[in-house]
């Protein structure tokens, strides 16, 4: 089920000037805060537990002094350095899609002054979608290292003494670049829209006067039929059809098992009704 092209505009609109103006240095500090103890709802336990285990892993080797001095030394840089970062981003890639999965994000950013207000169908997305959920993390990721290694590692905004996971930093930094990712997603999404509608007007063959009545009537011929089916569920099956849904959305709508039964039933019901139509006819 697609929204209609003033909700795309709308839904785009929702996701701009996300992140404050530089005269805003309370509003960023806050958006990019260490991630202390997220809320439980914002992963299942299968994401808890592999974040849990990717997290024990880079606590365990940061908590050798001697490590955090070499990578120092590196300046941040080269292959230790890689190494590093490579789980890192395991960890980050494992949260930021539990918290999209959950919609937890959402909640996150809007406690730090940035309310996205995700619109459900954008939820349904991103809880249905799993490459979305990697792609979006893997964008958000990108972007936020940078931050990270200048503010958290360089700038020793986060030391191994200061008793905090690295990672709480690291979480801060991806929830301060993640409104303006999901802003671009959207805004790419809103101009797919307009020009998948625009070239259905520009290619799509005119539709005659006639063909329009004939549909008209026929949907009022099945609105009529529509009262004598006794079976709730070919009744919904029925009426979904007459909206618009196709055969796989109204399969998750009625909880079918396959699309090939949504066939069946509508196919049976058709038939019964041509019958019924010609016996109407003859008497």
């Amino acid at each position: 089920m697609q929204g209609d092209g003033a909700g795309e505009e709308v839904a785009a609109a929702r996701a701009r000037n996300l992140q404050p103006e530089d005269g805003q240095p309370d509003a960023r500090r806050l958006l990019g805060a260490p991630v202390t103890s997220p809320d439980p709802r914002a992963m299942n336990s299968r994401q808890t537990r592999e974040a849990r285990r990717l997290q024990a892993s880079i606590d365990r080797r940061l908590a050798d002094g001697r490590l955090v001095a070499m990578l120092q030394e590196d300046g941040f840089q080269g292959p230790r350095y890689d190494h590093f970062v490579e789980e890192l981003v395991r960890y980050g890639i494992s949260v930021l899609r539990g918290w999209m999965h959950s919609g937890y994000i959402f909640e996150l950013v809007s406690q730090r002054g940035f309310g996205l207000n995700p619109h459900e169908l954008d939820l349904e997305d991103l809880a249905t979608d799993s490459d979305l959920r990697e792609q979006l993390a893997n964008m958000t990721i990108a972007r936020a290292l940078p931050r990270f290694r200048k503010q958290a590692l360089i700038d020793k905004g986060w030391t191994p003494e200061g008793g905090a996971s690295v990672t709480t930093y690291f979480m801060g930094a991806c929830a301060y670049d993640f409104p303006n990712e999901f802003r671009r997603h959207r805004a790419s999404e809103a101009r797919q829209h307009r020009a998948l509608r625009r070239e259905k007007e520009l290619y799509s063959p005119p539709v005659s006067t006639v063909s329009v009545a004939q549909e008209v009537l026929g949907n009022l011929s099945v609105l009529d039929e529509l009262g004598e089916i006794t079976d709730p569920r070919l009744k919904a099956i029925v009426a979904l059809t007459l909206d618009g849904y196709s055969q796989e959305e109204i399969r998750e709508l009625v909880d079918a098992t396959t699309v090939r039964a949504i066939e069946g039933q509508m196919y049976r019901w058709r038939t019964k009704a041509k019958q019924n139509r010609r016996g109407n006819r003859d008497d």
